[in-house]
């Protein structure tokens, strides 16, 4: 009628009529059929003509086109998508042409009116493809991915054949453009970068919750696997009793759970959580950091029973402890856009956070000076030191990495007092008029235990020529606090050194002073000791009058602490009076 009455047009069948704005689809109350089809007709002509000019524009025309329902309903009864689909195959468009390809094809896809399930496997691939090319047009990219989005939510058999097309690993270097861009992260982005992340966690509760079968011979040869890379694969001796008897050995200095009547470390891994996601982690780093799981244990190995960590306890309790602080096997939280950057730097981002963690686990275990007795303390603070440090949203692994060196035992103390004092209730007029009515107390307290420990005593090495450790001597002051004793002795003493046995005495009057490190007479003197970090850090002297000295070399810099290994300088008031 338009035709007819407004432009004087004979053979309206001929002609239709489409918006000029917005996404010009056609007015389909104005529209016959017959003019529809030799649109879609000749638009699917051009698209198969050999000139690129015209074949880019009908390309360009037919991506607009396609969102119109009435016209995709044409398009697609004259085999157009099959035909966009081998356009696609053939692998011979590329950047625009392609781009409106892929458009045109999502769009008709989108109507409904063809089952996802027709698409054929090499279309897959070929839509694979795109994604995984590292360098790839962002309109490309961004349609391939629309494309693979489409097929996993429409057909159930498509998700399997896209799961084995494209990986997790493989998306992460897109998602690092948009997560490492220079533009902000909008709240819907962030959103989905937290969903994506809770989900990859939740597919590691399988395996948390799964519990390890001590009959089954497959799993027990993980445990046998993690005993050969940290021992070298030593034989194993001939004799039943031997051999037991050096598994017990080994699978102590792993960190299980060995006793008299227990050989079995798979035992170990039958609560839930962590399960076998804890093995997994273990074998993880045997294998893939090899040098740091050999290192762990045997360093462990070496140090005296009461201070060693146990690697395998720890690793069983970390992995709990970081699926509990990654809420794995939570559903997500509408809203939430709480998501680590550097989760999405790393196809094994969960099995390379764990060890980076299992190696904090041990740093602080040695900072600590701890013992079995303080698994739970040091646990407590490897707990605090990751919440902490995540807080702090790490870009990297790398980052987190040197982040979690920034936070030693040693901060946390420093933190906690910091954050105690701060709060409102210790400045309070009440606390404050308490703690100094009592800080006399406990400055005496504390004075009167440094004169004990003082009075006990310690034993020390000598440093002989060569810096080979030669005899002992030991060291104590008076009951009466006013000389200092020490003498030589043959052997480590076991328990007190009566004060007849120390030879030899200094008058605590004729103290002038207590130095460390560098600032020692006998730190000076050996140019080779001097250059020993461990040893300059502990070593300090005692100068008496007149200008002599008596140096020391404690055991370890952990024990510090003790009044005899002074970290500071005191005069003889300040230590002894």
């Amino acid at each position: 009628c338009v035709c007819v009455h407004s432009w004087s047009l004979s053979g309206s069948e001929q002609f239709a009529l489409r918006y000029a704005d917005g996404p010009q689809l056609y007015i389909t109350e104005q529209v016959s059929l017959s003019s529809l089809a030799r649109a879609a007709r000749q638009l699917l002509d051009r698209i198969q003509s050999h000139g690129i000019d015209a074949r880019l524009e009908a390309l360009k025309e037919l991506a607009k086109l396609s969102a119109d329902p009435t016209f995709a309903t044409e398009f697609i009864s004259m085999e157009g998508i099959g035909t966009l689909a081998r356009l696609v195959e053939s692998g011979t468009h590329f950047g625009e042409m392609l781009a409106f390809t892929l458009t045109a094809f999502l769009e008709l896809m989108d109507h409904g009116i063809v089952s996802w399930d027709l698409i054929s496997l090499s279309f897959i691939k070929q839509i694979a493809g795109y994604v995984n090319q590292p360098m790839v047009d962002v309109s490309i990219l961004q349609r391939s991915l629309a494309i693979l989005e489409s097929m996993v939510l429409n057909s159930h058999s498509l998700y399997h054949r896209v799961a084995q097309e494209i990986t997790v690993g493989q998306l992460i270097g897109h998602l690092q453009h948009v997560i490492r861009g220079n533009r902000p992260i909008k709240a819907e982005m962030a959103h989905q970068l937290y969903v994506l992340q809770v989900l990859t966690f939740n597919l590691l509760e399988e395996r948390m919750m799964t519990k390890m079968d001590p009959s089954d011979q497959a799993q027990r040869d993980i445990i046998f696997e993690l005993r050969r890379i940290a021992f070298d694969g030593e034989n194993d001796p001939s004799g039943t009793e031997k051999r037991k008897a050096m598994y017990t050995k080994d699978y102590k200095m792993l960190g299980f759970t060995v006793s008299p009547n227990h050989v079995n470390p798979a035992m170990d891994f039958t609560q839930t959580p962590p399960g076998m996601l804890a093995l997994d982690n273990m074998l993880y780093l045997a294998k893939l950091h090899q040098d740091t799981y050999i290192r762990i244990v045997l360093e462990n190995s070496s140090r005296e029973d009461k201070h060693e960590c146990p690697f395998g306890r720890c690793a069983i309790e970390l992995t709990r402890m970081l699926c509990e602080i990654l809420q794995v096997g939570e559903l997500p939280n509408e809203g939430c856009n709480d998501y680590h950057p550097m989760f999405f730097t790393h196809d094994r981002a969960w099995e390379e956070f764990f060890c980076v963690c299992i190696q904090l686990l041990n740093k602080t275990w040695k900072e600590m000076r701890a013992t079995a007795e303080d698994f739970n303390k040091v646990m407590q603070v490897v707990r605090e030191q990751i919440t902490r440090t995540l807080a702090m949203k790490p870009s990297s692994l790398d980052q987190l990495k040197g982040k979690l060196r920034g936070l030693s035992y040693s901060e946390i103390l420093r933190l906690r007092q910091s954050e105690r004092m701060s709060q409102d209730d210790f400045q309070s007029p009440p606390i404050i008029e308490l703690r100094e009515r009592i800080q006399p107390e406990i400055l005496e307290l504390i004075k009167q235990q440094r004169l004990n420990r003082l009075c006990e005593g310690s034993c020390f090495r000598k440093l002989g020529n060569r810096r080979r450790q030669e005899k002992f001597w030991f060291c104590r002051l008076s009951l009466n606090h006013k000389v200092l004793h020490y003498g030589d002795l043959d052997e480590s003493p076991q328990g007190e050194v009566p004060f007849e046995l120390l030879t030899d005495k200094i008058p605590v009057s004729d103290i002038k002073s207590v130095v460390t490190g560098k600032d020692c007479p006998h730190m000076k003197e050996k140019s080779a000791l001097k250059q020993n970090k461990e040893v300059l850090e502990q070593a300090f002297s005692i100068l008496y009058d007149p200008d002599e000295n008596l140096n020391f070399v404690a055991p370890n810099k952990y024990e510090v602490s003790n009044p005899f290994y002074p970290q500071n300088k005191y005069n003889s008031e300040d230590m002894y009076s």
